[in-house]
């Protein structure tokens, strides 16, 4: 299978300002990316993702992402399921605040004691969800974590955006609606580096590999298999006209 970036686990946050509680998930948020778990996190832009950035859209499709929200309107975790996946964890300030017994955080700009202890509360929890989905397998179909061990991969330490992952993406038509497709460009560039020419065979194989990554109901298969051939068939003729 194509070698993709290696794992890490998005933090999406949501974007309210009016609320003390929604400084409070960006910080948490910097926390973990910046000085908890730099090597295992990329942030996710929760404006660009809902405008439809496709970098953003596709690495939390991908990969598992921890939705961090200020209050019980979800913004961030809504926005996730509706455009690539079920969070893998969910985490609700106001929640977690009520759960420990702490005080309600105050101040937008400059959070009080009791917000700058629901920070360090939030970031704590965050990190423990990162290792953990980092040491389990996430199903993105079935939105759980399941009992699994896998090893963890190793990366540069460094704070990242999901918009630069660098898992690509390519957009085609299937049945004249537009389709995003991750991976599909170094699924296609596996596929002819390895001799393989259009058959019926190949695109059913091209089919097979492009499911690992991409969502298909069953009842489409055919329309994806003619699309994934005719798009392939440009993908070799464009790598003839290269040489």
């Amino acid at each position: 299978m194509p070698e993709l970036p290696r794992k890490k686990v998005g933090i999406v946050t949501c974007s309210g300002e009016e609320l003390a509680e929604g400084t409070v998930t960006r910080l948490a948020a910097l926390r973990v990316l910046e000085q908890l778990r730099p090597a295992e996190t990329v942030t996710i832009c929760l404006p660009l993702f809902l405008a439809g950035g496709e970098g953003d859209r596709a690495f939390a499709k991908f990969y598992p992402t921890i939705a961090i929200d200020g209050c019980d309107k979800r913004c961030a975790a809504r926005g996730t399921e509706m455009y690539s996946g079920k969070p893998a964890a969910s985490i609700v300030v106001t929640d977690l605040v009520a759960e420990r017994g702490l005080a309600k955080p105050e101040g937008k700009r400059r959070l009080n004691e009791a917000g700058r202890q629901a920070v360090d509360e939030i970031a704590g929890v965050v990190a423990a969800r990162v290792d953990e989905l980092l040491h389990k397998h996430w199903s993105r179909t079935a939105g759980i974590v399941e009992e699994i061990d896998i090893p963890v991969m190793q990366a540069p330490v460094q704070a990242t955006c999901s918009c630069g992952s660098g898992i690509p993406v390519q957009e085609m038509l299937v049945n004249g609606q537009k389709v995003i497709m991750i991976a599909l460009p170094l699924i296609f560039e596996q596929f002819h580096d390895s001799g393989k020419t259009i058959s019926p065979v190949v695109v059913r194989e091209l089919l097979e590999a492009v499911k690992i990554y991409n969502l298909i109901p069953p009842s489409a298969d055919e329309a994806y298999a003619v699309s994934l051939a005719r798009e392939y068939a440009a993908f070799c003729e464009k790598a003839r006209e290269v040489k």
